[in-house]
């Protein structure tokens, strides 16, 4: 598999980066949720570091993606998409690399607001981004929360809009980003 784009795919590296931070954000929905509701045990600390130390591990991926793809364009959208629906894409995914930046540097900024300190898999403690301020806890908080749900909205745009291109427009646009199987020697295309 090719590791850069091409005019019809997507390219090895593209694909690693979506379905690793695709699979990491829906373990970060759920940690989130599970950490939230859990009661006051050391299991609630456990997937407080867990959802922490994902979320951080999510930010250096998705700044990766985006340096990796700035030499590496995305193929076009096909051809029969009107000038809106290429908009829209563009900006539900513009949307998506904002909010997977921002939504754990608020968690980082609402840790350090709250005087808990960061400690990425236990290991590797993070500096505080603003110093205590209770104050500052409840806005961020919020803010934190409003991004989880708005993210998981356009994430559910995002898995409607494939299926739809895929079982109701009948075009590659899922296709081209599904990791390629392969195929036995002797088995048919």
């Amino acid at each position: 598999m090719s590791q850069d784009n091409r005019a019809t795919d997507w390219g090895g590296t593209a694909k690693t980066f979506h379905w690793l931070i695709a699979f990491l954000i829906f373990a970060q929905l759920v940690l989130g949720w599970e950490a939230v509701h859990w009661p006051l045990t050391p299991t609630k600390i456990d997937l407080f570091v867990w959802h922490k130390s994902l979320g951080m591990l999510i930010l250096v991926l998705v700044v990766l993606r985006l340096l990796w793809r700035i030499g590496h364009p995305h193929p076009p959208y096909p051809a029969h998409m009107k000038t809106w629906e290429k908009r829209l894409a563009a900006g539900v995914h513009a949307l998506l690399y904002v909010l997977l930046l921002a939504m754990p540097i608020s968690g980082w900024m609402l840790n350090s607001a709250a005087h808990v300190p960061v400690r990425l898999f236990w290991l590797v403690p993070l500096p505080p981004l603003v110093g205590p301020d209770r104050a500052l806890v409840r806005p961020l908080v919020i803010a934190h929360v409003l991004m989880g749900w708005t993210l998981a909205v356009l994430i559910a745009v995002h898995i409607m809009a494939a299926l739809y291109h895929h079982f109701v427009r009948r075009d590659r646009l899922l296709v081209r980003m599904l990791p390629r199987l392969r195929r036995r020697a002797g088995e048919g295309v």
